[in-house]
């Protein structure tokens, strides 16, 4: 009996990978992805069965926005039975958030979602698009007796294979764009694709559930010496905020002056959560450490542990979304949901 080929959806939503320079004008212009396999010929060598759906207004990144996530999270539940793997042509710019987003909005996985772009458009001879684009639909097709191989939402970029919701986009000028340092690569692309097995996270158990429920009512205070007491305040009493990402130092350290530690205290009582990220790209938040963070805890500052920034975002309007009573939501909050916290 032959075996089956793997069946993958690509999903154009914009970005650079996508882009041709038009040979008259040198401008960049979106290609017809009907035609992929003659802009990418190495393709017709997989044995894959390749299907596309481009959006039909390409977005840039710096667009990106829930509407666009929950698009994204209702086409992959609308083809899911139809495909085994799922790959997304993405801008890099916020490639790590909408890959965040997407592995809480996706809950039991058991095919992977894979986010891949380009620092150089696919037309440009350098293009660094070509091999990102094939290794992740390489990927996305792979199984190991009958099954997936990886059951996650992923960022493929530069030969390695990254936990999406472990990423920052961390270089705009080399190939190397993305970086996981709390996490160890899923996968490395050689001469063969070597999988880190004992990293990818367990397939999911039941049904594909797909949250569609965004709540963005949460704002970002990054702190800094000197921070201006005026300001801070306006900032924490914006009208209508339900949760702050407070960007501290170190190992979630921050100022003990008291008007600083008043100004949360209050914004907590009225019901905002504040979750503690740390501006390091490595390590993590440990409240209670140091005396500068131990004022943190004591007035209800929920640690964020080792999550990224750009996973705090995407989890906060998860979560504010399924509108949870406040004990339950910080309970979710410091809860591994999706491999986004270190156990």
């Amino acid at each position: 009996m032959a075996k089956s080929k793997s069946k993958v959806l690509l999903i154009y939503t914009g970005g650079t990978i996508g882009m041709m320079q038009d040979p008259k004008t040198g401008s960049l212009k979106p290609f017809d992805f009907k035609s992929l396999t003659n802009q990418v010929p190495e393709l017709n060598k997989f044995d894959i069965e390749l299907s596309s759906i481009a959006f039909e207004k390409p977005i840039d990144s710096s667009n990106m926005h829930k509407d666009v996530w929950v698009k994204l999270a209702n086409m992959i539940k609308d083809h899911y039975k139809a495909y085994d793997g799922f790959v997304i042509l993405h801008g890099s710019d916020t490639m790590s958030f909408t890959a965040s987003a997407l592995s809480f909005m996706l809950e039991n996985l058991d095919k992977p979602v894979i986010l891949t772009g380009s620092q150089l458009p696919i037309g440009i001879i350098r293009t660094d698009g070509k091999e990102n684009l094939i290794t992740a639909i390489e990927i996305a097709g792979a199984k190991d007796k009958g099954k997936s191989i990886v059951t996650e939402v992923c960022i493929y970029f530069e030969y390695k294979l990254y936990r999406g919701n472990r990423t920052f986009k961390y270089n705009s000028e080399h190939f190397d764009a993305f970086k996981s340092p709390n996490y160890p690569p899923l996968a490395e692309a050689g001469v063969e694709i070597a999988y880190n097995k004992n990293a990818l996270l367990k397939r999911g158990n039941g049904k594909l559930k797909v949250y569609t429920e965004l709540d963005n009512d949460i704002i970002v205070l990054k702190l800094f010496p000197g921070l201006s007491k005026k300001l801070t305040s306006s900032i924490l009493n914006t009208k209508g905020v339900k949760a702050i990402v407070l960007e501290t130092f170190g190992a979630g350290n921050a100022s003990t002056q008291e008007w600083f530690v008043n100004e949360l205290k209050a914004a907590i009582a009225r019901g905002v959560v504040i979750l503690n990220v740390t501006q390091c790209h490595e390590g993590r938040v440990v409240q209670g450490m140091y005396e500068t963070s131990r004022q943190l805890k004591n007035i209800g500052v929920i640690s964020g542990h080792d999550i990224t920034y750009e996973s705090a975002v995407a989890k906060l309007m998860f979560l504010l979304g399924q509108k949870l009573p406040h004990a339950k939501l910080k309970q979710q909050l410091e809860k591994n949901l999706r491999g986004e916290l270190s156990e």
